[in-house]
């Protein structure tokens, strides 16, 4: 993948099905035709994150269908929803292989070397936490999980096997237990050589690995999540640091990209994790102050470089929603060119203004014109190698005309001969303001073009050299200014 790397979750379920219902004679992934993953390259994406191909359980399908919370979920959006299209978590994982409804392994391995050929990465789900709630495990050796030696008192937390064990289901110390999933004793020795061995196995399959709540593994969360409940002392060496030294060892390329949070970014990212998830920036974009925004993109080089923006996820609500309309599109501009890998998903592409529940499998395939063509714009734009392969700068601009330029934001991507300089006014009102500009043209004009709007404009160059370059622009406006020197 290039340096700052652009990728796309897909919900494989509904999108496979999709292209089911489109394509006669689409029977395995590895039929998909060439023309579904060439589009993905020209919008300038580097990997797609497929979610949820692997191997479900009738145990977590039958937890979904009985779960109140997924059918108001589902109920909200589609009102006369079939309970068969609820097709269970693809978080609760009963093997590392691609789901039957996929064609297998084999089929997945061809979809893998057709998206490698279009040189684009496939990333698949990796969860180290826990597995389906009927694994077969859970039967034959249930000392591998967080078990209770008698009846507990949290039965939203504990279920009975046939066997009689009281076993944990998954969880975070902050939220109810995962009803589909059974936790894994990450202290028991042959439990962390278990999740060893997934890694590795899933490696033969894919590019990378997005890692699911990554964070809950850390021992110190562990212990604070699951304290009575475990016989064995902390290990010396965090699990995360095992599993990836391991893979390194069996291809030092293959990426790991965390889900985390509670500011423990860094923390993953010292563990070897090539991506971490970047909450913050989604949240100070949501309800900080421009200042906090700032703040954060002074963070260390390495950190940023590692940091994973996005303003939609599948644990999001639609950022049109959340952020507004136009609020939504200047948020994404900020992500899509700042430092760091930019996630995606498609519904987000598609202008959706919903988030169904994941256990969920929808039908509806409507596209918004209007945010399908700004995002195939931006990432138009964002595909040059300035953005890729350039030096970053974040630019402080100047008010004028008594104005107020807090809410305005700006940074410069210069790559050879070419400057990218971005400019967002993430504010409600209108904006005068002067912008500084480093790297100039020798010469008495210089054209500058607005990629936006594809407008070019003549500027003096000893002008902007003295006293910067004059801007005004709407509110939630966005510029991409482009010079040639």
């Amino acid at each position: 993948m290039r340096k700052n790397p652009h990728i796309l979750e897909i919900d494989a379920r509904a999108w496979f099905l999709k292209i089911q219902r489109e394509v006669p004679g689409v029977v395995t992934l590895g039929d998909v035709p060439d023309e579904y993953i060439a589009e993905f390259k020209e919008w300038g994406f580097d990997a797609l994150w497929l979610m949820g191909m692997w191997q479900g359980s009738a145990g977590s399908v039958k937890t979904a269908r009985e779960n109140a919370g997924v059918h108001e979920g589902i109920r909200k959006v589609v009102p006369d929803y079939s309970s068969e299209d609820i097709v269970g978590s693809p978080f609760a994982i009963l093997d590392y292989a691609a789901g039957d409804m996929f064609g297998g392994n084999e089929a997945l391995l061809q979809f893998k070397k057709r998206l490698n050929d279009h040189g684009l990465a496939l990333i698949l789900d990796f969860v180290g936490n826990h597995l389906t709630v009927d694994h077969p495990l859970t039967l034959v050796e249930p000392e591998l999980f967080v078990r209770s030696e008698n009846e507990p008192e949290d039965k939203d937390t504990f279920f009975q096997t046939e066997n009689g064990d009281w076993l944990a289901h998954g969880k975070d110390p902050n939220t109810p237990a995962w009803p589909d999933t059974v936790q894994l004793n990450l202290f028991e020795p042959r439990a962390r050589d278990l999740v060893v061995s997934q890694v590795l196995q899933i490696m033969d399959l894919c590019d990378g690995v997005r890692c699911d709540v990554t964070m809950v593994m850390l021992s110190r969360i562990f212990v604070g999540t699951w304290r009575g409940y475990l016989a064995e002392a902390a290990p010396e060496q965090e699990l995360w640091t095992e599993i990836i030294r391991h893979a390194r060892e069996k291809n030092p390329s293959f990426v790991f990209i965390a889900e985390v949070y509670w500011g423990l970014e860094w923390e993953m990212q010292q563990l070897g994790f090539d991506y971490t998830y970047d909450k913050v920036i989604y949240d100070r974009l949501l309800g900080a102050t421009p200042s906090d925004v700032r703040g954060h993109l002074r963070a260390e080089w390495d950190y940023q470089m590692r940091s994973v923006r996005f303003v939609a996820n599948h644990d999001e609500d639609s950022p049109i929603v959340v952020f507004g309309p136009e609020r939504s599109k200047a948020a994404a501009a900020v992500v899509m060119t700042v430092p760091g890998a930019k996630l995606f998903t498609l519904e987000q592409l598609h202008g959706k203004k919903y988030r169904l529940p994941v256990q969920y499998v929808s039908s509806d395939w409507e596209i918004d014109d209007e945010f399908f063509d700004f995002y195939k714009k931006l990432l138009a734009i964002v595909d040059h190698p300035c953005f890729h392969d350039g030096q970053w700068e974040l630019l402080e601009v100047r008010a004028e005309g008594g104005g107020n330029s807090e809410g305005v934001f700006a940074w410069s991507w210069t790559h050879f001969s070419t400057c990218k300089i971005v400019v967002i006014n993430y504010s409600g009102e209108s904006a005068k303001f002067v912008l500084p500009v480093g790297k100039l043209p020798d010469a008495d004009t210089m054209v500058v073009r607005e990629e936006f709007a594809q407008l070019d404009m003549n500027v003096d160059v000893a002008q902007v050299r003295d006293e910067g370059l004059r801007l005004e622009m709407g509110p939630e406006q966005i510029k991409v200014l482009s010079i040639d020197f």
